[in-house]
């Protein structure tokens, strides 16, 4: 089982047309999802990777059953883009852009709320439940990294992730579904918001999230933790422990302000929750299996 993309869920590509949507269009096609229709404006009658094209998400919708939308789009143009999946009933949305303007993503993230929608991104690898569906931008190499398990990965990095998940899958466990939230100050959705669905996923038996300083995402999750709402084992990486305060590290998210979003703050609420931290990615692992163990 898998959370938010299975092998049924049928995905629309806003943006399909441009390179980046076409070549990843067919590389999600060819890793199991399935794409019913794409869109970009005046492109509507042609045929990308077997995917036919429409002027708009409304055009498409009205011809071809749509559950979520996968957009390859500017970052000055994704709030446009969201909005119009959103007036289509589209309920999960993944948008990969990186530097959406702050405004535009708080409302993004307020308009998905009132909409009961998912917006995962910007600033993100997108999901993927290996073996299975992908929605994002995953390398052809991923199927030697990324094994089906039953640990899910919630990560605010990119080429970290596949370190970390690398040591998960070396430590003889898979993933179940990894979701990155995106690296931007203002995610369309935070981790806490997304433990639920692995709550209630009968085959994630725990999960990992892989945090850096900057942000409050982490706390949260201990929050969720200690309130008893989310009770499987959680095993933590965080990156920047040695980073400088008041200095943003490459995502728009990673800065400590004021003593708040620190590496060592985050590390002492999750300890506190009950969570395991590793200070290194190759700890992840034997983490993962010492409350696996103790769990079982």
């Amino acid at each position: 089982m898998s959370i938010l993309v299975a092998p049924e869920t049928r995905v629309l590509v806003q943006g399909i047309a441009g390179t980046e949507g076409s070549y990843w269009t067919k590389h999600m096609r060819d890793m199991g999802t399935r794409i019913p229709a794409g869109v970009t404006p005046g492109k509507e009658g042609r045929t990308i990777a077997g995917v036919p094209v429409y002027h708009s998400v409304r055009r498409a919708s009205r011809e071809h059953a749509v559950d979520a939308a996968m957009l390859f789009v500017p970052p000055r143009f994704t709030m446009d883009a969201v909005f119009e999946a959103l007036d289509s009933g589209i309920k999960l949305i993944v948008t990969i852009a990186d530097g959406i303007p702050v405004h535009d993503a708080l409302r993004i993230r307020r308009a998905a709320k009132a909409e009961g929608a998912l917006v995962i991104g910007g600033n993100t690898s997108g999901l993927i439940s290996p073996g299975l569906s992908m929605m994002g931008i995953f390398p052809y190499w991923i199927d030697r990294v990324y094994k089906p398990g039953r640990i899910g990965v919630m990560t605010r990095s990119g080429s970290l992730t596949n370190e970390v998940t690398a040591m998960v899958v070396g430590a003889g466990f898979g993933v179940s579904t990894l979701v990155g939230v995106g690296g931007d100050a203002v995610p369309g959705t935070r981790y806490a918001e997304l433990l639920p669905f692995y709550q209630d996923d009968p085959d994630t038996d725990a999960v990992v999230i892989i945090g850096e300083l900057g942000g409050t995402m982490e706390e949260e999750v201990a929050e969720e933790i200690r309130s008893g709402r989310f009770t499987k084992p959680l095993v933590a990486f965080l990156a920047g422990r040695r980073a400088p305060a008041e200095k943003r590290m490459g995502h728009a998210g990673a800065v400590v302000s004021g003593g708040r979003g620190s590496v060592d703050q985050k590390t002492k609420v999750l300890n506190q929750a009950g969570a395991s931290v590793a200070t290194r990615p190759r700890e992840v692992g034997p983490l993962l299996a010492e409350r696996l163990g103790a769990a079982g």
